[in-house]
């Protein structure tokens, strides 16, 4: 066997799953993972109808959803929550036109397996119609996603909802009128209980915000800062370093905007808009504003300019400067007339404008961007965040990748990292990040070989293949790959192509989707095999993402195994 290679096996019990790693020097079995980390990460810990609370587990992580009480009183009283909460409501009864709903907040949803449906379109006022209108339905759930608002709503027990502190979503519990009343009541008298307090606390609390604001503007109205406080100084530490960025003023920035007119609006996101501006010696760019709502983006931000102000390459976007004032926070970029690449790829109208030469230049240019980003740069940068979108075309169609703000520093000889905040687009993240959280070059290869497909393709990742909508672009790939019909996906509407061209884009993004991340080649080597200086190798089967009845996503790296309730080991090799 190869020293650089090692055995891992997968261990499934009853209750965990344990990844282990063979140790030639101790000649020993070594956990490297192990699932579940807490109680609350076994199915159905606390039973039906509540929510199980990771950070309770030192005392009793499970809660009874509203309108429901203890199956077993005596079992809650031990500390034992399987069996689970039953509704309150007297009789035979199921449901009245005194029902409401109460919220539980930032909770994952229950599971979408047991009787649950999904609408698209619906808001969430017309979410909850829908759930009243039924009188089987216990709950229901707002959720946009890229624009799109759906509407998840459920017809029996709740099961297995998790307390998800930072990234759970508002789940809305049904209850009849006696316990919503309550609720409302609970709330109106705790208010009535401390109002006498609350005012003194209060009228103090409003006199030191007018002693500080007064404070404040003395300080500032006496500081020669030329109008930049220290929150903005501090923040302008970054750009200080590198002369080369220039620093815009508000007013320069809103006249160049027409006061960030509607009409010059290029797009928006989580962070905040981008508009089109033209500044008084006739030069357009783009200007990304920083919603003042989002303190994730702040940090977002600091990053972009940390990042963009190193980067000098044609295939990457070129910051101009930035503009800090108060609560603004801007970027000037330079401006990208055709917008982003999924404009383009997924316009019936606009696609024609890609010609098969257009896009193989782009893909080349993506792959030579990214290429930059991972070794030729001064730094070693992961974008974690590629996708069509992200790729800005200009007034030539020559591809610029575009938003550093997920982007994360490798120093040295450092080879990959993990999170606990999973940033990015489903459907480009690479199996591993998405679902364990860890990163490297191979998590952006993964994300440049959808691109890749999405190109030749011209369909996007997620429910691509006609016949079959639960499997995604990826799949539907590599089943006409196997059937000797991979070509079967370029584009219809392009007149013409090279079909050895072709052929070589759809190998080398099966080889960057491939589930190992050891399976993927590094992007030098990617833009070797595209350039046909080198032979690219067969693929194996890639990392493909089914898509269930109940819209939830099996998990990419337990999507081969077949469990029973044995114990089940797979061993394979890891380079």
């Amino acid at each position: 066997m190869n020293e650089t290679n090692a055995v891992a096996r997968i261990t499934v019990t009853d209750s965990a799953l344990k990844r282990l790693i063979w140790d030639g020097g101790s000649l020993q079995w070594k956990e490297d993972f192990s699932a579940p980390k807490s109680r609350c990460d076994r199915y159905g810990q606390c039973g039906a109808n509540s929510r199980c609370n990771p950070d309770n587990v030192n005392l009793f992580e499970c809660d009874c959803l509203p309108g429901y009480v203890p199956n077993s009183i005596s079992d809650w009283n031990q500390k034992n929550g399987s069996g689970g909460c039953v509704s309150n409501r007297l009789g035979l009864l199921k449901c009245g036109d005194g029902d409401g709903f109460i919220k539980v907040a930032r909770v994952k949803y229950p599971d979408t397996t047991i009787a649950a449906s999904l609408k698209s379109g619906m808001s969430g006022k017309e979410c909850a119609q829908e759930c009243l209108r039924n009188c089987s339905c216990t709950a229901y759930l707002s959720d946009e996603n890229e624009g799109i608002v759906d509407c998840l709503t459920w017809y029996d027990d709740l099961m297995d909802i998790l307390v998800y502190t930072e990234i759970g979503r508002d789940l809305y519990v049904r209850v009849n009128a006696t316990v919503l009343a309550a609720n409302a009541g609970r709330s109106q008298g705790l208010w009535e209980r401390r109002g006498m307090l609350a005012i003194p606390i209060l009228c103090t609390a409003l006199a030191l915000v007018l002693i500080i604001m007064l404070a404040w503007k003395w300080r500032k109205k006496n500081r020669n800062t030329r109008g930049i406080d220290f929150v903005e100084a501090e923040e302008l530490e970054e750009t200080q370093r590198h002369p080369e960025l220039q620093f815009f003023d508000l007013d320069t920035i809103t006249a160049a905007t027409d006061h960030f007119s509607h009409v010059n609006e290029l797009g928006r996101g989580g962070f905040g808009s981008v508009y089109m501006g033209q500044l008084s010696n006739e030069q357009k760019v783009a200007v990304k504003r920083l919603s003042k709502t989002s303190g994730q983006g702040i940090e977002e931000f600091k990053n972009e300019v940390a990042l963009i102000a190193r980067l000098q390459h044609r295939n990457l976007v070129k910051l101009l400067g930035c503009c800090i004032k108060g609560e603004e926070r801007m970027l000037v970029l330079e401006y990208m007339p055709n917008k982003g690449l999924d404009s383009f790829l997924f316009d019936k109208t606009r696609r024609s404008f890609l010609d098969w030469e257009k896009r193989f230049e782009i893909i080349n240019g993506i792959a030579r961007g990214i290429l930059y980003l991972h070794q030729d740069s001064r730094l070693r940068i992961i974008h974690r965040d590629l996708k069509t979108s992200n790729v800005l075309l200009d007034d030539e169609m020559n591809p610029k990748i575009s938003d550093f703000g997920m982007a994360r520093i490798f120093h040295g000889d450092q080879l990959q990292d993990k999170t606990s905040r999973i940033v990015g687009t489903y459907g480009y993240m690479a199996p591993e990040y998405a679902v364990f959280g860890r990163f490297s070059t191979k998590s952006d290869v993964f994300s440049f070989g959808i691109i890749m497909l999405e190109i030749v393709s011209g369909q996007k990742n997620n429910g691509s293949d006609p016949e079959d909508p639960s499997v995604n672009l990826i799949g539907h790939v590599w089943e006409l790959w196997r059937e000797g019909r991979a070509l079967d996906i370029v584009d219809s509407t392009l007149k013409s192509y090279h079909p050895n061209e072709a052929m070589r884009c759809i190998q080398v993004a099966l080889l960057c989707v491939q589930e190992d991340p050891m399976d993927r080649p590094a992007m030098s080597a990617i833009v070797f095999m595209l350039s046909d200086e080198a032979s690219p190798p067969l693929p194996k089967q890639p990392a493909v993402v089914y898509r269930i009845n109940s819209g939830t996503d099996v998990d990419p790296l337990l999507s081969n195994i077949s469990f029973s309730r044995n114990d089940l080991t797979v061993t394979t090799m890891e380079a």
